[in-house]
């Protein structure tokens, strides 16, 4: 429940939806003794710089697990395109809520740690818009892989871009860079939300099918927390087995705050 007459909020919200093409009811789906939902749900639990918890739903059955979780629901829309969309429409009616993290409810290992760095750089840094994280790529090959994010830094830790493709291009074939793999867990100012779903399209997000291109197509500026941090999200049935397994095995000093850095 949100802290009542308390104005700044940082407010963490899970998106979550009934209809997926690829595993329809997924965030009911059972995961070693829990729903996916209820995993994301308890370990944002575990966060101790946000103020309120919210999930976003338009699905009565989705709200039934969530609050069975113990966790506070606003119903949204049916039409929203993303869950970025859903979640600007779930915060209208909390004005105190001034810092958004924006938490993906397919990713039951998300790092409590990473979430609680993105809150506090949002709380003490107003002029960062935008904020979302990354992680060294130690396996090259996935330069190649489409289903896996770039993301190139300037010396500021902001984003100059996002790409499906390799990037950069190794052209020298030398070791002197470090490429970065995109961490899909994203922090906002309000005021930078409620502005981000009003613009349209851009054509580079539609291209790459990568929706925080349409903040850089605008000029917006994206901070980047660098981690060591790599979660997995739970996309196809296939993958239920292997999720299994690193949730029977993860433990919470897996995400102590001294793994993430914002240089």
């Amino acid at each position: 429940m949100a802290a009542r007459g308390k104005t700044g909020q940082v407010a963490g919200v899970i998106p979550a939806r009934w209809g997926s093409s690829r595993f329809p009811g997924k965030p009911l789906h059972q995961l070693a003794g829990n729903s996916l939902l209820g995993h994301v749900i308890e370990r944002v639990g575990c966060c101790k710089r946000l103020d309120v918890v919210l999930v976003a739903t338009d699905d009565e059955r989705i709200q039934r697990e969530a609050r069975a979780n113990g966790a506070e629901v606003v119903m949204t829309s049916g039409q929203h395109k993303t869950g970025t969309d859903r979640v600007a429409e779930a915060i209208t009616s909390f004005p105190a809520i001034q810092h958004i993290v924006n938490i993906q409810g397919d990713e039951p290992l998300v790092s409590p740690s990473l979430i609680d760095l993105m809150a506090d750089t949002l709380r003490k840094q107003k002029g960062v818009d935008m904020i979302t994280a990354a992680n060294p790529i130690s396996d090259l090959t996935q330069l190649d892989d489409p289903n896996i994010v770039k993301v190139v830094l300037n010396r500021s830790n902001d984003a100059l871009y996002f790409s499906r493709s390799a990037l950069p291009y190794n052209r020298s074939q030398g070791d002197l860079f470090s490429p970065f793999r995109h961490v899909g867990l994203y922090g906002y100012q309000r005021g930078f939300l409620e502005k981000f779903v009003s613009w349209p399209e851009g054509d580079l997000e539609r291209v790459e099918q990568l929706e925080q291109l349409r903040a850089l197509e605008n000029g917006a500026r994206i901070r980047v927390i660098v981690t060591e941090h790599d979660s997995i999200g739970l996309d196809t049935p296939e993958q239920v087995p292997e999720i299994e397994a690193l949730l029977t095995g993860s433990t919470d000093a897996q995400y102590s705050p001294n793994i993430n850095q914002s240089r």
